[in-house]
């Protein structure tokens, strides 16, 4: 069974910086794209960050110059490096990935699998 899971959300100050990781596991074949959405409250989910396989990167205008999207396709895990941390950053963040997965006898994609979230709240 194909999983996403999200690891490094928690509690930092204003200014303070969080790395997040989402590793994917169960019979992946190949990944196309991974990244990152988040959640703030009464807020509908929007993207945060993007990264596909042919090493195109994509970002919110609101976290340019902030986050950094890296994955280590070896281990099928996408990371978040977030810095200059602001309130507003507050949210559930979600893992997102595009990805082809193999039975061992046939492949099938996935185009829209996701992570449990991670909460990360930064205090002003």
């Amino acid at each position: 069974q194909v999983q996403l899971v999200e690891s490094g959300g928690g509690l930092v100050q204003a200014g303070g910086s969080l790395r997040l990781s989402c590793a994917a596991s169960g019979g992946i074949f190949s990944i196309n794209a991974m990244g990152w959405y988040r959640q703030a409250a009464g807020k509908q989910r929007e993207l945060v960050a993007t990264d596909t396989t042919g090493g195109s990167t994509n970002y919110t205008d609101s976290v340019k110059g902030r986050f950094t999207i890296s994955r280590d396709n070896a281990k099928n895990t996408v990371y978040l490096q977030m810095n200059s941390l602001k309130a507003e950053d507050t949210a559930v963040y979600y893992c997102n990935a595009d990805l082809v997965v193999t039975t061992g006898t046939y492949q099938y994609r996935l185009r829209e699998v996701w992570g449990q979230g991670t909460l990360v709240t930064v205090s002003s």
